[in-house]
């Protein structure tokens, strides 16, 4: 399994660049994803990896992101979809979508997509970082994705890593035999600059000493991702599953919605026709 391709999203600081030095110290072709051009630059030089960059609240980016890989890389072995971030009032990006929901699940979902096939032929693992979120802040409302008639910042989050863990089982209904293996995962709570919200518990945790004491470290975080791309799925884990500290994890009772998942897959392809 040395030198396979991994393409990290989100990897220009914290889980994902903790990840891609893990990846590139265990041999691995790892590609860099990142918004910002001079810290995802600097990472992939540190680590003598490519890099390319996009911003997940614009769509066009992700497209335009998924043109190069699929023009620069024969193969992906491992697409790690770990871009996100927990975001304060309400904004809606460029594309009408809301900023938590567009960032953290549907730019995801729009680049898996797009590289499906090339994900295909490569029997390609898919890694998507969610978030205990997902269970404890989530109510996710299939009619209202964009929270137009409800939001407040953490339970936009949460919706959003629900998605992630939703999208993660129906990918794998609908092609793990095609030889797609998938799997979401928590990190734990991380000592990053991850959250700009103003908004009750992730303030707390995320804009304190006492609540940054308590978190564990971006490569303690990237554990359980470097552990999902460099074991055999089927094998050492099993695919369509949500994990934390390389176990099947707790999730809420909407994450093992079927009906659930695949109207969600649907309304999130209708969502991007236009893309």
């Amino acid at each position: 399994m040395v030198g396979r391709t991994i393409v990290v999203t989100g990897a220009s600081d914290g889980i994902g660049a903790a990840a891609a030095r893990s990846f590139r110290t265990a041999g691995e072709h790892v590609v860099v994803v990142g918004r910002s051009p001079a810290k995802t630059q600097a990472v992939a030089e540190e680590i003598g990896a490519d890099f390319l960059l996009a911003d997940f609240a614009e769509l066009a980016q992700v497209r335009r992101l998924a043109d190069e890989l699929r023009e620069r890389y024969d193969r992906i072995d491992v697409l790690a979809n770990n871009a996100g971030g927990i975001f304060g009032a309400r904004t809606t990006t460029q594309d009408g979508h809301e900023q938590t929901f567009q960032v953290n699940y549907l730019a995801p979902y729009f680049l898996t997509t797009l590289l499906l096939d090339r994900l295909i032929a490569s029997e390609a693992t898919v890694i998507n970082t969610s978030s205990a979120a997902s269970r404890l802040f989530s109510k996710l409302d299939i009619t209202d994705l964009d929270a137009e008639r409800s939001y407040r910042a953490t339970k936009a989050y949460g919706n959003a890593k629900l998605a992630q863990v939703l999208f993660t089982r129906e990918l794998q209904r609908r092609h793990g035999a095609d030889g797609i293996s998938a799997a979401a995962f928590h990190p734990g709570v991380i000592a990053t600059n991850f959250s700009n919200s103003p908004d009750g518990a992730m303030r707390l945790m995320y804009g304190t000493a006492l609540g940054r004491r308590l978190m564990t470290t971006p490569v303690e975080g990237a554990d359980t991702l470097f552990w999902l791309a460099e074991t055999q799925p089927g094998i050492d884990w099993t695919p369509g599953e949500y994990y934390a500290k390389r176990a099947v994890a707790r999730s809420g009772r909407q994450a093992s919605d079927q009906a659930l998942a695949r109207e969600l897959w649907d309304r999130s392809a209708e969502m991007l026709s236009g893309h």
